[in-house]
């Protein structure tokens, strides 16, 4: 019965957007691994950082896109700080596995404004199962055989700007553009991956007391799509737990909890409900769980 349903939401899918080509994995959690997009994050909050991330979508569907990730990120000495993530990123025939270093340097603007440059260099591994396209009935490209796997190097770079208050990202976390699937008109071919462009911000209103409303906007550029854009807002009692909710234009609606404990552990958990439901009553949402500890 999953593989019926499996088929009925693939097919539903490409009624309505190309699933291959797709754009980077999306994180409701953003703004507490952010290395993840922008590489002068890492060392910016001036504490190690050792991060986890888990996003499921469709929970309930065999194949339906998956996300893992892990970031580590420390600052060395006074204006230096180094990182480290994986990513590995399923979504029905395809898989994505992306190593990562970042290195980031602080020049100090004054007594409340630091401004950080980031540089990222990895490989990703790509790997689509082309004969995969017959369970969907989707035509390929005669010319097109398996991906297998191989490793592509890219690069990436960014800027983060932080005060007490605010903070202001741009990144753009992979400059080159490897081949993957992609597909048109129903016909699966090699296509290229495409250039991200983030542009994030936040500020922290003070609510009374020790209670903070955390709101954070993330803007999401890539060439040939719509704009993509998160709006969040969290209420934060005294560092300790906190929650509210989180907005994608046009895609979703989630609520999202945070809880720290012990002085150095940090999770959280959201639930994000998309507004259209590729199909009724199988679609279960997606899950997503974090994990930060402070080192």
């Amino acid at each position: 019965m999953k593989s019926i349903y499996k088929i009925i939401l693939f097919a539903a899918l490409l009624a309505g957007t190309s699933v291959f080509a797709q754009q980077d994995p999306n994180y409701t959690f953003y703004r507490y691994n952010m290395n993840l997009i922008n590489p002068a994050f890492a060392g910016a909050d001036e504490t190690t950082r050792l991060g986890a991330n888990v996003r499921s979508q469709w929970a309930n569907i065999e194949g339906a896109p998956e996300t893992q990730s892990l970031v580590f990120g420390i600052p060395m000495g006074k204006n230096v700080g180094l990182g480290a993530s994986i990513i590995n990123d399923k979504t029905f025939i395809e898989r994505q596995t992306s190593l990562a270093i970042d290195f980031s340097y602080k020049l100090k603007l004054n007594d409340t404004h630091d401004i950080y440059f980031g540089l990222k260099a990895g490989f990703n591994s790509y790997d689509a199962n082309t004969q995969g396209l017959v369970t969907y009935g989707i035509q390929q490209d005669p010319n097109l055989m398996n991906i297998d796997g191989r490793f592509n190097p890219n690069v990436g770079a960014g800027a983060y700007l932080k005060s007490d208050s605010y903070f202001i990202s741009f990144s753009i976390p992979r400059v080159l553009t490897p081949d993957r699937l992609e597909q048109n008109d129903g016909l699966a071919r090699l296509g290229m991956d495409r250039v991200h462009m983030y542009l994030a911000g936040g500020y922290d209103f003070p609510v009374g007391g020790s209670v903070l409303l955390r709101s954070t906007a993330l803007f999401r550029y890539v060439n040939a799509s719509p704009l993509s854009m998160d709006l969040t807002a969290l209420l934060d009692f005294n560092e300790k737990f906190g929650f509210g909710a989180a907005y994608r234009l046009n895609e979703s609606l989630s609520g999202l909890f945070t809880f720290s404990a012990l002085g150095f552990l940090e999770i959280g958990y959201a639930y994000e409900m998309a507004f259209e439901r590729p199909v009724k009553n199988i679609d279960n949402g997606t899950h997503e769980i974090m994990l930060n500890l402070k080192l």
